[in-house]
Order: C-alpha cells, then sequence, then structure tokens
C-alpha cells in the first residue's frame, strides 16, 4: 500500500478551526492600514533571484543558505521569495509607481526560507508587509511605528516592547565600520566560523550573531551612536520625541541592526517573551538606498513587515476566541420535503440578513444529530422543518442560547421574527 503524501516539513496546513483567528489579525490589520491611506499591492511568489542577491546582499544567511532557488525550463534562475521589500521595491520601479510621487502601499502572503524549523520559525510563514516611498523625513518613520502600535490595541495583544535605534548614513556607518572591524580583528580568536566570514564583507552584521557564546564580546563592541552627525541625530531625535508625546514606549537598543543589507537610520522591532528564542512579531526601518541599489533614481523609503505566524501564536495565547466563526441561524430539516423547502428559505433569509451567517444542514441525518451540530455551530436559533411544518408552511424556532420557548411561526413571518430577535 502507498505511503500516505505528507506536508513538506516547516509547512503547515491552517485548518477550518484555525482560520477565523487568521482572518480575524488579516481583517484587524486590513482595516487600520486602509484608515491610514494605505493601499494593497500584489506581487507574484516567484521573482528573478538576482532581485534578493542584489537587495539582500550575497552575504547573507538568507541568500547563502536559505532561499528556494531553481532554473526553470528556460535555464532562468528563480527564487521563491524569501521577503517582500525587495519584490514591492521592484513592482512600484516597473510599473511607474515611484516618479515624483509619494506611496503608502501594503501586502500580505507567504515567504519562503529553508531554515530549521522550530516554534514561530517555518520555512513558509506569512506576512503583512508595508513600504512607503518617496518621504525622507522621520516623520514617516513615526507614523510607521504609531501604525504598528495602534495594530497592537485592535488586537488586543499587550506586553509586547518596542526596541529602536538607528543605523546612520552611509558615511557613518562606514566610519563606524572602520571602528568595529579594529574591534572584532583585536578578538579575532573569538569569533565564530560565521562571524570571521563576515568580518571583511559586511561586519555590522555579526552584531546580530545569536551564537550565545559571541555575547560577551559583542556587548563590549563600540557603538554606532559616536559617529553619528546632527542630521542623523535630529531624525532620531523626531521619531523619539513624537512617540512618546503619543504615549508609545520605546528602548533605545544599539545593537538592533536587523538582518538585511538594505538598512539605513530608523530601524525597529517589537518583541515578545512569549515565544521563547523567536520574540520578534514585527520589524522594519528605513532604506533609502535600496531603489538605486536596484537601479532606478534615488527614492527615501521607509516600511515594516509582521509575522502572522508568531502574532497567531501570540493571540492564541491571549485570546485563542478571537474572531471564531459563529452562527447566527441553524436549519434542521427533516425529511426530503424539508430540505428542499430549507434550502430555498435560506437564501430567503441570507438577502434579508446580509452580514449574518445562516447555515442549512446538509447530509442528512436523525433530529439528534442535526441538533447536536447546530449547538456545535454556535447559532443563537434553529429553524426545525419536518413534514408538519412543510405541510402547515410553518417554521419551528428555537432558541440555543436562552431559555425561550420554541414557537411555531408562519413561514411568510420568518424574517421578521429573526430580525427582531437577532437585533436584541
Amino acid at each position: 500500500m502507498a505511503k500516505n503524501i505528507q506536508a513538506i516539513r516547516g509547512m503547515h496546513d491552517v485548518l477550518p478551526d484555525q482560520t477565523p483567528l487568521w482572518q480575524f489579525l488579516e481583517r484587524r490589520v486590513a482595516g487600520v492600514l486602509a484608515a491610514y491611506g494605505y493601499r494593497e499591492i500584489r506581487m507574484p511568489i516567484l521573482e528573478q533571484t538576482e532581485l534578493f542577491k542584489r537587495s539582500i546582499g550575497e552575504v547573507t544567511d538568507i541568500v547563502e543558505k536559505e532561499m528556494y532557488t531553481f532554473d526553470d525550463r528556460n535555464g532562468d534562475s528563480l527564487t521563491l521569495r524569501p521577503e517582500g521589500t525587495a519584490g514591492c521595491v521592484r513592482a512600484a520601479m516597473e510599473n511607474g509607481l515611484l516618479h515624483n510621487q509619494t506611496q503608502r502601499l501594503w501586502y500580505q502572503g507567504p515567504m519562503f526560507r529553508h531554515e530549521r524549523p522550530q516554534k514561530g520559525r517555518y520555512r513558509q510563514f506569512h506576512q503583512i508587509g508595508v513600504e512607503t516611498f518617496g518621504m525622507p523625513g522621520p516623520d514617516v518613520d513615526a507614523e510607521l511605528i504609531l501604525i504598528t502600535a495602534r495594530i497592537w490595541r485592535e488586537l488586543g495583544i499587550d506586553g509586547l516592547e518596542l526596541q529602536l535605534n538607528t543605523l546612520g548614513s552611509a558615511d557613518e556607518r562606514a566610519a563606524y565600520r572602520t571602528e568595529l572591524v579594529d574591534y572584532l580583528q583585536a578578538h579575532h580568536e573569538r569569533l565564530d566560523a560565521d562571524s570571521r566570514r563576515r568580518l571583511g564583507s559586511n561586519p555590522l552584521r555579526i552584531l546580530d550573531s545569536k551564537n550565545p557564546a559571541m555575547r560577551e564580546l559583542l556587548d563590549g563592541a563600540p557603538t554606532m551612536h559616536a559617529h553619528l552627525g546632527d542630521e542623523t541625530r535630529r531624525h532620531l531625535d523626531f521619531v523619539c520625541d513624537t512617540l512618546t508625546r503619543a504615549g508609545v514606549a520605546f528602548v533605545l537598543n544599539p545593537r538592533l541592526v536587523r538582518g538585511l543589507d538594505y538598512y539605513s537610520r530608523t530601524v525597529f522591532e517589537w518583541v515578545t517573551d512569549r515565544l521563547g528564542a523567536q520574540g520578534t512579531v514585527c520589524a522594519g526601518g528605513r532604506y533609502d538606498g535600496l531603489v538605486e541599489q536596484l537601479g532606478g533614481k534615488p527614492v527615501p523609503a521607509v516600511g515594516f513587515a509582521m509575522g502572522l505566524e508568531r502574532l497567531v501564536a501570540v493571540l492564541e495565547e491571549i485570546d485563542p476566541g478571537a474572531g471564531a466563526a459563529v452562527a447566527d441561524v441553524y436549519l434542521v430539516l427533516l425529511g426530503d420535503a424539508a430540505v428542499t423547502e430549507g434550502l430555498v428559505l435560506a437564501e430567503r433569509l441570507r438577502d434579508a440578513l446580509p452580514g449574518r451567517e445562516v447555515v442549512a444542514h446538509c447530509g442528512g441525518g436523525g433530529m439528534k444529530a442535526q441538533f447536536k451540530r447546530a449547538d456545535r455551530s454556535g447559532a443563537r436559533y434553529a429553524l426545525v422543518i419536518g413534514d408538519a411544518e412543510v405541510e402547515g408552511g410553518t417554521v419551528a424556532l428555537k432558541s440555543l442560547r436562552a431559555d425561550e420557548e420554541q414557537i411555531l411561526v408562519a413561514r411568510d413571518a420568518i424574517v421578521d421574527v429573526l430580525l427582531a430577535r437577532l437585533a436584541v
């Protein structure tokens, strides 16, 4: 007997009893973004591999170890997107969205990285990402962080910590890079293999090391702040002052560098201690050089992305019933004639009760089995139609959640009766 085919390791099904929580999360986030004037963009899952090599950086774990890359039938190297920013920039450039314009965009969908699966880290994972273009000042940096803070309030999530830093301008990073390299070379024997490899290509990434053995060494490393110019300091101060006045608490973390090469100036992460080692649920920052890096004219840009699996895990801990689908009316149909009458009546109810969930029982079964399903659906009311009701043009109305007497209602009047009862 052939072995059952199973899902690929690190790629999970989201089952029907789980999707309501996902939909609740997606609806709330989309609603907040619409309220701020952000518009949705949808990009392909597949992109040319060169896009990610040029944007993320070739000397990164993502490009070197984690991307799903293959040659198609034409011999072109393609990659399943490991993140959304590069594809959004490519789409904006290709479709003329950047020339003398400002854009506030968002997207959602699956991303792919061949990592070691663990809680909060999967090989197919989902993100909602936000990208803005054409706005060089710190005002939009602050707005994006305020958006994320509002999203947590809308979702009912508390206890997240906002960590904030600046990576400075290109010149400031170059000066800092020299000092950092001198420090790390002086402790070369204490560097792990990955850090030694990055020392000549991207030493700032060493600060992002997750190796506990490196922690003491990195804690003693010089920080960027001694190399910041007045303009960068004013940029950071504006963001900090705005967040403080808006009541959004934050922690300045000089070790926060983000894992991608294209960031500059403002970077931030929202972290939680509810998910163990994978504590970041949302992260982003400014990347003014990326459009030019991909072949366009310089365009200031800043954005963020949030991991949906991690946010769902937080929501499951806080309120596992959030967004749960609950029917309003369940039709219990006993007999062939009742099924026909019930399906037609259900259509009338959906027309008359927009936004209400009306479930008509299908698949047969006796009264006990059907009422069991009606109760499982969460419906407030059951409508029962049997042979007697078909013959009399009536329907029995039974409350499933309150101590109300069952009544018999003329079928032509049931819409008005339900409208009155569901309004309470």
